[in-house]
Protein backbone atom coordinates (compact mmCIF):
# COMPACT_ATOMS: atom_id res chain seq x y z
CA UNK A 1 0.00 0.00 0.00
CA UNK A 2 1.51 3.56 -0.93
CA UNK A 3 0.94 6.24 1.72
CA UNK A 4 -1.05 9.22 0.73
CA UNK A 5 2.32 11.33 0.45
CA UNK A 6 3.92 9.11 -2.62
CA UNK A 7 0.52 8.80 -3.93
CA UNK A 8 0.24 12.01 -4.63
CA UNK A 9 3.52 12.48 -5.89
CA UNK A 10 2.82 9.98 -8.54
CA UNK A 11 -0.25 12.01 -9.49
CA UNK A 12 2.02 14.85 -9.82
CA UNK A 13 4.28 13.06 -12.27
CA UNK A 14 1.32 12.43 -14.40
CA UNK A 15 0.23 15.71 -14.85
CA UNK A 16 1.46 18.88 -16.05
CA UNK A 17 1.10 22.40 -15.00
CA UNK A 18 -1.43 24.74 -17.34
CA UNK A 19 -1.60 28.92 -17.15
CA UNK A 20 -5.01 29.95 -18.13
CA UNK A 21 -5.07 33.60 -17.56
CA UNK A 22 -3.97 33.62 -13.38
CA UNK A 23 -5.43 30.12 -12.29
CA UNK A 24 -3.22 27.32 -13.00
CA UNK A 25 -4.61 23.75 -14.08
CA UNK A 26 -3.66 20.39 -13.16
CA UNK A 27 -4.11 18.60 -16.93
CA UNK A 28 -3.79 14.70 -16.76
CA UNK A 29 -0.10 13.79 -19.11
CA UNK A 30 -1.16 11.22 -22.09
CA UNK A 31 1.07 8.52 -21.58
CA UNK A 32 2.91 7.02 -25.14
CA UNK A 33 2.45 3.96 -25.52
CA UNK A 34 5.65 1.50 -26.74
CA UNK A 35 3.55 0.34 -29.48
CA UNK A 36 2.65 3.89 -31.54
CA UNK A 37 6.30 5.04 -30.79
CA UNK A 38 7.16 1.60 -33.10
CA UNK A 39 3.82 2.27 -35.88
CA UNK A 40 6.15 5.58 -36.53
CA UNK A 41 9.24 4.14 -36.45
CA UNK A 42 8.44 1.39 -39.27
CA UNK A 43 6.61 4.24 -41.75
CA UNK A 44 9.49 6.22 -41.54
CA UNK A 45 11.48 2.59 -42.53
CA UNK A 46 9.29 2.30 -45.17
CA UNK A 47 9.57 5.65 -46.53
CA UNK A 48 13.27 5.85 -46.88
CA UNK A 49 13.11 2.21 -48.08
CA UNK A 50 10.92 2.95 -51.08
CA UNK A 51 12.58 6.46 -52.01
CA UNK A 52 16.06 4.82 -51.75
CA UNK A 53 14.71 2.21 -54.08
CA UNK A 54 13.12 4.72 -56.65
CA UNK A 55 16.10 6.37 -56.62
CA UNK A 56 18.09 3.77 -57.57
CA UNK A 57 15.46 2.39 -60.36
CA UNK A 58 16.14 6.09 -61.67
CA UNK A 59 19.77 5.63 -61.85
CA UNK A 60 19.53 2.29 -63.45
CA UNK A 61 17.87 3.54 -66.67
CA UNK A 62 20.29 6.41 -68.08
CA UNK A 63 16.84 8.25 -69.53
CA UNK A 64 16.00 9.40 -66.11
CA UNK A 65 19.56 10.36 -64.73
CA UNK A 66 18.79 13.59 -62.96
CA UNK A 67 21.57 15.22 -65.41
CA UNK A 68 20.13 14.18 -68.05
CA UNK A 69 16.40 15.52 -66.85
CA UNK A 70 18.04 18.65 -66.40
CA UNK A 71 19.69 18.32 -69.89
CA UNK A 72 16.51 17.85 -71.23
CA UNK A 73 14.80 20.82 -69.69
CA UNK A 74 16.96 23.07 -70.81
CA UNK A 75 17.36 21.85 -74.55
CA UNK A 76 13.75 22.24 -74.43
CA UNK A 77 13.91 25.44 -73.26
CA UNK A 78 16.16 26.56 -75.91
CA UNK A 79 14.07 25.06 -79.04
CA UNK A 80 11.22 26.98 -77.65
CA UNK A 81 13.46 30.66 -78.19
CA UNK A 82 12.39 32.18 -81.59
CA UNK A 83 15.41 32.22 -83.58
CA UNK A 84 17.32 35.26 -84.01
CA UNK A 85 18.88 36.08 -87.60
CA UNK A 86 21.34 38.72 -88.68
CA UNK A 87 19.48 42.69 -89.20
CA UNK A 88 16.66 40.93 -88.10
CA UNK A 89 15.98 39.05 -91.10
CA UNK A 90 13.29 36.55 -92.01
CA UNK A 91 15.67 33.70 -92.13
CA UNK A 92 19.55 33.00 -92.15
CA UNK A 93 21.72 33.96 -95.36
CA UNK A 94 23.11 30.70 -97.16
CA UNK A 95 27.36 30.28 -96.72
CA UNK A 96 29.28 32.85 -98.20
CA UNK A 97 26.66 35.92 -98.15
CA UNK A 98 26.40 39.19 -96.20
CA UNK A 99 22.44 39.84 -94.60
CA UNK A 100 21.38 43.33 -95.15
CA UNK A 101 18.60 44.98 -94.20
CA UNK A 102 17.95 48.61 -94.79
CA UNK A 103 15.12 51.43 -95.00
CA UNK A 104 14.81 54.51 -96.78
CA UNK A 105 14.25 58.00 -95.02
CA UNK A 106 10.91 58.61 -93.75
CA UNK A 107 9.99 62.13 -95.45
CA UNK A 108 12.22 64.97 -94.02
CA UNK A 109 11.59 64.13 -90.21
CA UNK A 110 13.53 59.87 -89.86
CA UNK A 111 16.43 59.12 -91.58
CA UNK A 112 17.66 55.72 -93.46
CA UNK A 113 18.77 52.88 -91.72
CA UNK A 114 21.30 50.45 -93.07
CA UNK A 115 22.46 46.68 -91.24
CA UNK A 116 24.91 44.82 -92.43
CA UNK A 117 25.78 41.01 -90.82
CA UNK A 118 24.05 42.17 -87.81
CA UNK A 119 25.49 45.92 -87.37
CA UNK A 120 24.12 49.51 -87.63
CA UNK A 121 26.13 51.25 -90.32
CA UNK A 122 24.34 53.87 -91.08
CA UNK A 123 21.11 55.64 -88.85
CA UNK A 124 19.95 58.93 -87.47
CA UNK A 125 21.04 57.06 -83.95
CA UNK A 126 24.69 56.94 -85.54
CA UNK A 127 24.48 60.62 -86.51
CA UNK A 128 25.73 59.93 -90.25
CA UNK A 129 23.19 59.93 -92.53
CA UNK A 130 21.85 63.39 -94.38
CA UNK A 131 19.57 64.90 -96.71
CA UNK A 132 19.84 63.61 -100.33
CA UNK A 133 21.56 60.22 -101.24
CA UNK A 134 23.07 58.00 -98.56
CA UNK A 135 25.99 55.96 -99.06
CA UNK A 136 27.63 52.63 -97.72
CA UNK A 137 30.81 51.36 -99.52
CA UNK A 138 31.41 47.62 -98.35
CA UNK A 139 34.52 45.45 -98.90
CA UNK A 140 33.41 42.24 -101.45
CA UNK A 141 35.23 39.94 -99.40
CA UNK A 142 35.44 40.69 -96.15
CA UNK A 143 31.92 42.62 -95.00
CA UNK A 144 34.12 45.67 -93.65
CA UNK A 145 32.55 48.82 -94.25
CA UNK A 146 35.07 50.91 -95.89
CA UNK A 147 33.29 54.73 -96.39
CA UNK A 148 29.86 56.55 -95.70
CA UNK A 149 28.56 59.41 -96.79
CA UNK A 150 25.50 61.05 -97.78
CA UNK A 151 25.16 64.35 -100.87
CA UNK A 152 22.80 66.84 -100.85
CA UNK A 153 20.87 66.64 -103.87
CA UNK A 154 18.65 69.86 -103.15
CA UNK A 155 20.19 72.34 -101.56
CA UNK A 156 23.83 71.05 -102.82
CA UNK A 157 26.47 70.07 -105.60
CA UNK A 158 26.23 67.11 -107.78
CA UNK A 159 29.89 67.04 -108.14
CA UNK A 160 31.21 66.08 -104.83
CA UNK A 161 28.76 62.80 -105.73
CA UNK A 162 30.42 62.18 -109.16
CA UNK A 163 33.89 62.53 -108.17
CA UNK A 164 32.62 59.95 -105.27
CA UNK A 165 30.66 57.25 -107.80
CA UNK A 166 34.10 57.49 -110.06
CA UNK A 167 36.44 56.35 -107.30
CA UNK A 168 34.91 53.44 -106.05
CA UNK A 169 36.80 50.33 -107.00
CA UNK A 170 35.44 47.08 -108.78
CA UNK A 171 34.61 44.14 -106.39
CA UNK A 172 33.43 47.27 -103.58
CA UNK A 173 29.70 46.67 -102.54
CA UNK A 174 27.76 49.77 -102.79
CA UNK A 175 24.41 50.23 -100.73
CA UNK A 176 22.36 53.26 -101.16
CA UNK A 177 19.31 54.99 -99.70
CA UNK A 178 17.19 57.93 -100.06
CA UNK A 179 16.00 60.72 -97.39
CA UNK A 180 13.56 63.53 -98.20
CA UNK A 181 15.24 64.57 -101.62
CA UNK A 182 17.42 62.70 -103.61
CA UNK A 183 17.32 63.67 -107.53
CA UNK A 184 16.95 67.43 -108.25
CA UNK A 185 20.66 67.92 -108.08
CA UNK A 186 20.75 65.05 -109.84
CA UNK A 187 22.21 64.73 -113.14
CA UNK A 188 22.40 62.18 -116.73
CA UNK A 189 26.30 61.73 -115.67
CA UNK A 190 25.50 61.02 -112.15
CA UNK A 191 22.42 58.54 -112.94
CA UNK A 192 25.04 56.81 -115.11
CA UNK A 193 27.19 56.82 -112.85
CA UNK A 194 25.18 54.72 -110.14
CA UNK A 195 23.19 52.69 -113.58
CA UNK A 196 26.71 50.98 -113.85
CA UNK A 197 26.56 49.59 -110.23
CA UNK A 198 23.08 47.53 -111.18
CA UNK A 199 20.41 50.21 -110.49
CA UNK A 200 17.97 50.14 -112.77
CA UNK A 201 15.57 53.02 -110.91
CA UNK A 202 17.95 55.68 -110.85
CA UNK A 203 16.85 57.25 -114.62
CA UNK A 204 13.18 57.62 -113.20
CA UNK A 205 14.22 58.77 -109.56
CA UNK A 206 12.46 62.31 -108.97
CA UNK A 207 11.96 64.82 -106.46
CA UNK A 208 11.09 63.46 -103.02
CA UNK A 209 11.22 60.16 -104.49
CA UNK A 210 11.93 57.37 -102.09
CA UNK A 211 14.74 54.93 -103.06
CA UNK A 212 16.68 51.71 -101.85
CA UNK A 213 19.33 49.83 -103.72
CA UNK A 214 22.42 47.81 -103.60
CA UNK A 215 24.61 46.79 -106.07
CA UNK A 216 28.44 46.61 -106.81
CA UNK A 217 31.18 48.45 -108.67
CA UNK A 218 32.25 45.91 -111.81
CA UNK A 219 28.43 44.17 -111.98
CA UNK A 220 27.50 42.43 -115.20
CA UNK A 221 24.15 42.58 -114.49
CA UNK A 222 21.21 44.71 -112.92
CA UNK A 223 20.98 44.44 -108.98
CA UNK A 224 18.04 42.33 -108.23
CA UNK A 225 18.24 44.63 -104.82
CA UNK A 226 16.13 47.50 -105.55
CA UNK A 227 12.71 49.35 -104.84
CA UNK A 228 11.39 52.71 -105.59
CA UNK A 229 8.36 54.62 -105.10
CA UNK A 230 7.12 57.59 -107.09
CA UNK A 231 6.31 60.93 -104.66
CA UNK A 232 2.18 61.55 -106.02
CA UNK A 233 -0.25 63.35 -104.20
CA UNK A 234 -2.75 60.69 -104.64
CA UNK A 235 -0.79 57.56 -103.03
CA UNK A 236 1.58 59.59 -100.55
CA UNK A 237 1.77 57.75 -97.29
CA UNK A 238 2.58 61.37 -96.00
CA UNK A 239 2.25 64.62 -96.53
CA UNK A 240 4.43 65.81 -99.54
CA UNK A 241 6.22 62.25 -99.47
CA UNK A 242 5.68 58.66 -100.34
CA UNK A 243 6.17 55.81 -97.78
CA UNK A 244 9.20 54.43 -96.42
CA UNK A 245 10.64 51.36 -98.18
CA UNK A 246 12.36 48.34 -96.62
CA UNK A 247 14.54 45.88 -97.93
CA UNK A 248 16.23 42.74 -96.96
CA UNK A 249 18.09 40.21 -98.72
CA UNK A 250 21.59 38.48 -98.88
CA UNK A 251 24.63 39.65 -100.86
CA UNK A 252 26.92 37.21 -102.43
CA UNK A 253 30.24 37.82 -101.55
CA UNK A 254 33.26 38.11 -103.56
CA UNK A 255 35.02 35.56 -103.94
CA UNK A 256 38.23 36.22 -106.18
Amino acid sequence: MLSGQEKESRDCRRTKLIRLGETFVWKPFKMVRPGGILKVVTLISAFLLVAFLAFQLLEINGDFKLPNIISRSLSSDEATKPIKHKCGLSKACPPEHFAFKMASGAASVVGPRMCLEDNLIMSGVKNNVGRGINIALIDGKSGQVIQTAFYDMWGGDVAPLIKFLKEIQNGVIVMMASFDDPATKLNDEARKLIAELGSSSVGNLGFRDNWIFVGGKGIKTKSPFEQHIKNKADTNKFEGWPEVLEMEGCIPKRLN
